[in-house]
């Protein structure tokens, strides 16, 4: 996900005088909007959809990170043990 920031930069005070722009433009883009003041990152608006895509996806990230550090680290079992474990 890229920011255009031709396009998903706005200013907060166009936020203030039309939130359903900034919204409509993040649920349909797909990218987060930077809203600025002074110039200066403050704020992002994303969907809701796109914002839980995100957090499935870094807990996806998180989960192949924590098991390949318990492969580096010797904490494996083999998978007949797996299966007895959960009884499968």
């Amino acid at each position: 996900m890229t920011i255009k920031f031709s396009e998903d930069l706005v200013p907060l005070t166009d936020l203030k005088v039309n939130p359903g722009r900034v919204v409509k433009h993040a649920a349909e883009s797909h990218r987060p909007v930077l809203l600025t003041s002074r110039g200066r990152g403050v704020a992002v608006v994303q969907s809701v959809a796109d914002y839980e895509k995100v957090q499935e996806e870094l807990s996806f990230m998180r989960a192949v990170i924590t098991g390949l550090a318990d492969l580096d680290a010797g904490r494996d079992i083999a998978i007949e043990d797996a299966r007895a474990r959960l009884g499968l």
